[in-house]
């Protein structure tokens, strides 16, 4: 029986196996660091936040930010910025601007996102030019002729002014229904006006219905934006009875100082509603952007 000679592994090919071996296991420890180091970020002050919230006064001075609060059970900081801070009144005003300014949103962004894509006009790339120009303008340096067309109006310290603002200025939205409203087969539309549909008709039995994915998406993402934005209600709605969530936190600072950790109840107060509102409504986030992207 005749064997056959084994050749020993060549310095080479052994160096370049362990090469990629430490590749094959630097990879995923490089992917987890990434992301540990990103959950502390993000982690981090929402932890400081939540203990300072349980702390006393001299324990905010005292202490450290990550230092431990001396009672767990500490709900009086919460119960402060929850009357002082007049959060009740806060949220019915958030509400309020919440209800109107998506509503506006979603039917103005889609009525016009439909206009855009189904009718033919000749300045159509010039309004699809201004619409990017708009998102690019940063819009600090708009504000003394907003806020001069504003108070002509007479809506200054009103609700209706953040509402204004909020339903004119979203540019994303008219994109996002767009990018949906490209991928509705023209034939729908076809075979509505053989049925003697006009085109108003047409949005609101044959497009609006289908539009779903795309509403859920800027429903969202705009109840976010106008939940947390602090610059429009306090620069418009400088009325303490007027103030809304996120202005109602800067009462609690004064001339001499800050009381931090109610500032930081209050806080945790404004975090859980909209983690919670995340938590239940993430897949509609994701499934709507990934939707609008193949699409």
């Amino acid at each position: 029986m005749t064997t056959t000679p084994q050749t020993a592994p060549t310095p080479g090919s052994t160096a370049a196996r362990r090469r990629g071996q430490l590749r094959g296991r630097l990879g995923p420890a490089l992917v987890y660091l990434t992301l540990v180091i990103a959950a502390v970020v993000v982690l981090l002050p929402l932890t400081v936040v939540f203990l300072t919230s349980l702390k006393t006064s001299d324990e905010v001075t005292d202490g450290g930010a990550l230092s431990l609060p001396g009672d767990w059970l500490n709900f009086g900081n919460y119960a402060t910025a929850f009357s002082d801070g007049q959060m009740l009144t806060a949220f019915g005003n958030t509400a309020f601007i919440l209800l109107f300014s998506i509503t506006g949103t979603v039917i103005i962004g889609s009525m016009t996102a439909y206009a855009i894509d189904r009718f033919r006009f000749r300045a159509k790339k010039l309004v699809m030019g201004l619409f990017l120009v708009a998102t690019l303008v940063p819009g600090v340096t708009t504000q003394v002729a907003t806020f001069q067309v504003i108070n002509s109006f007479g809506l200054f310290d009103t609700r209706w002014a953040p509402i204004l603002l909020y339903m004119g200025t979203d540019i994303v939205s008219i994109y996002i229904f767009l990018q949906f409203i490209r991928g509705i087969p023209v034939s729908l539309d076809e075979a509505a006006r053989l049925d003697g549909a006009n085109s108003f008709t047409i949005f609101r039995k044959v497009i609006f219905p289908l539009l779903k994915p795309a509403i859920a998406t800027v429903v969202i993402i705009k109840g976010i934006t106008v939940y947390n934005d602090f610059y429009i209600p306090f620069l418009y709605m400088p009325s303490q009875e007027l103030g809304t969530i996120s202005t109602a936190l800067f009462r609690f600072k004064g001339p001499f100082g800050a009381h931090w950790e109610n500032i930081s109840a209050g806080a945790i107060l404004v975090i859980v509603p909209t983690l919670l509102a995340f938590l239940f409504l993430q897949r509609y986030i994701y499934n709507g952007f990934a939707q609008g992207a193949t699409k």
